[in-house]
Parts: C-alpha cells; sequence; structure tokens
C-alpha cells in the first residue's frame, strides 16, 4: 500500500474506533434500540444525499432489496443492538474500550464461519494459532466476571461483554454472506445506501414496540450530537471510505483496520474517563497476536529464508 492508502486507513480506524466513543455519549440518554434505529435513519438519509448528488440510480430490483434485507440484518440491526445493549450493561469506566477490544474479535471468527460455510478458505496451522491466542485472550478478559453472581442472568457485566462477542460473530457472518454483493451489479455507495436503509425499515417498528421512544425525555444536546455523529461519520462516510480502501488496497490490505479500531477506541476512551485494567491489556496483547496468526503477513515476515546457496 501507498502512503494514500495507509492515510485512509488510518482515517477509516478513526472513524470506526471513534463510533465507540460516540455511542457511549448518546447512550447517557439514549436507549440502546432507539440508538441503533438513529443511527441508521440518519446514515439512511445522508447516503440517500450522496447518491442524489453522485447522480446515481437508486437500487430498484427485488432480489437486490432482499439481499440488503439480509445484510442489514446481519451487518447492522443484530450487531449495533449487541453492541449497544453491552456497552450498557458493562461497567461505565471500561465500557467502549472494552467493547472495541472484544469486537476486535470478527476477523478470528470470520475464519471459523469461513471454513464452515466456504470451500476456498480452509482453517491451517496459522489461523487455528490465531483463532486460539484470540479466544485465550476473550477468556482471560472474561474471567474476573466469572462467579461475581450466582446466576448468569443476574451478572450483567459477563453478559455485557458476551453480547459484545456475539455481535462479532455475527459481523463475521455478515462478511461471509456479503460475498454475494459481488454478483448483484451494485456499486460500493447503492449497497451501503441499501444496507442502511433496510435496517431502518427494520428497526422501526422494533424501537416503537419496545422503547415507545416518544415517551422519552428529550435527550440532551451531547446525546443528539453524538448521534449525528455516530450516524454521518462513522456509519455513512465509514462506509463509503470503507469501500474506496476495498477497491483500491483489497480486502487483505483491509483487514489491517482491526488492530487499530481498539487502540483508536481506547486512546478516545480516556477523554471519557475510562481506564483499562491490567487484565484486559494482557487479553489485548492476546487478541492481537491473534490477529496477526489469522492475517498472517507478520509471521511470513518473521520465517527465516533459505540461504542462497553459494556459488
Amino acid at each position: 500500500m501507498g502512503p494514500t492508502e495507509w492515510a485512509l486507513l488510518a482515517l477509516l480506524a478513526l472513524l470506526w474506533g471513534g463510533s465507540f466513543f460516540f455511542t457511549k455519549i448518546a447512550l447517557a440518554a439514549i436507549p440502546p434500540l432507539t440508538l441503533v434505529l438513529g443511527r441508521v435513519a440518519l446514515a439512511s438519509l445522508t447516503l440517500a444525499l450522496a447518491l442524489a448528488l453522485a447522480g446515481a440510480p437508486f437500487p430498484r430490483q427485488r432480489h437486490v432489496w432482499i439481499a440488503f434485507l439480509g445484510m442489514g440484518l446481519l451487518n447492522n440491526v443484530v450487531p449495533f443492538s449487541l453492541l449497544f445493549w453491552g456497552q450498557t450493561a458493562m461497567p461505565k469506566e471500561v465500557a467502549s474500550s472494552l467493547a472495541s477490544i472484544l469486537n476486535a474479535t470478527t476477523p478470528i471468527f470470520t475464519v471459523l464461519v469461513a471454513h464452515v460455510l466456504t470451500r476456498d478458505e480452509r482453517l491451517n496451522a496459522g489461523k487455528l494459532a490465531g483463532v486460539l491466542f484470540g479466544f485465550a485472550g476473550v477468556a482471560i478478559m472474561l474471567a474476573p466476571s466469572l462467579g461475581t453472581a450466582p446466576r448468569l442472568s443476574g451478572n450483567l457485566p459477563l453478559l455485557g461483554m458476551l453480547a459484545c462477542l456475539a455481535a462479532a460473530f455475527v459481523y463475521a457472518c455478515a462478511g461471509v454472506f456479503g460475498r454475494r454483493f459481488e454478483r448483484l451489479g451494485v456499486t460500493a455507495l447503492q449497497s451501503a445506501f441499501g444496507q442502511v436503509t433496510a435496517s431502518s425499515v427494520i428497526m422501526a417498528p422494533v424501537a416503537a414496540i419496545l422503547d415507545r421512544p416518544w415517551t422519552l425525555p428529550m435527550p440532551t444536546a451531547a446525546a443528539l450530537a453524538a448521534l449525528t455523529a455516530l450516524a454521518v461519520i462513522s456509519t455513512a462516510l465509514g462506509y463509503v471510505l470503507y469501500f474506496r480502501i476495498l477497491a483500491r488496497a483489497g480486502a487483505t490490505n483491509l483487514l489491517l483496520v482491526t488492530f487499530l479500531i481498539p487502540v483508536v477506541a481506547c486512546a478516545l476512551g480516556l477523554l471519557l474517563g475510562e481506564r483499562l485494567g491490567l487484565v484486559h491489556l494482557i487479553g489485548m496483547g492476546f487478541i492481537g497476536a491473534g490477529l496477526a496468526a489469522v492475517d498472517g503477513r507478520l509471521l511470513r515476515r518473521l520465517r527465516p529464508r533459505p540461504l542462497a546457496p553459494a556459488g
């Protein structure tokens, strides 16, 4: 990758790492499901405007919208809901940072999902090592919460972390499912718009029934600003940037953003008064090692090269 691609990758890490920062601020005044609806609905309006300004047609084919519904569920509705609720359940002093670290296990789950559901991406020794390192890191971070309540249903911190892990698994399923979009003949901007629009259609009745947002007090200005940033910057602009990097640098290089997102989120978490404990940092190190093993490039560079034959 050249300097431009690295700059775009760093910007994407800032946008997506910042989503955990914005989420924590917004959740102080907006319940999780309503926040999910606000995020995808505002992102849909933003991307609709982008499509109109670009002079691009809106997708109309029925089979394309069915695919958008599936991708919206897997890539937005379910993981956003799990992540937002998970952040409300975890201790406030580590919520956004810890959620970002657990979310970084997505490529590790992707390896397992792809092994089961595809024929061309099988587990090898390096990927298996990455999975084991990643799950070891997760176990290290979960361990302090085990046994703090007599029943799992009463252990909110542990349930919050498990919700974030479940979100990472659903993201992995979305990554495998999303490969079919290459055959649908839609542009990156159309795909992003379709996903968040379909997600808005799904979330509107869910949030209305469960949160009844019209009965809630008016959110604070800070919460509304955080929601706007989450939707416009982290989601709409993030999607556009994601697909641009994908086209310029490829999926393998795009995976590097996974290493950077927790770093950005933890740094921004400091501004919210968050302080990770030693156990979280150790777990983060194991997950980082697992990601490196799954990616494989670092291991290939460290592998000793055969000596050239003497001439």
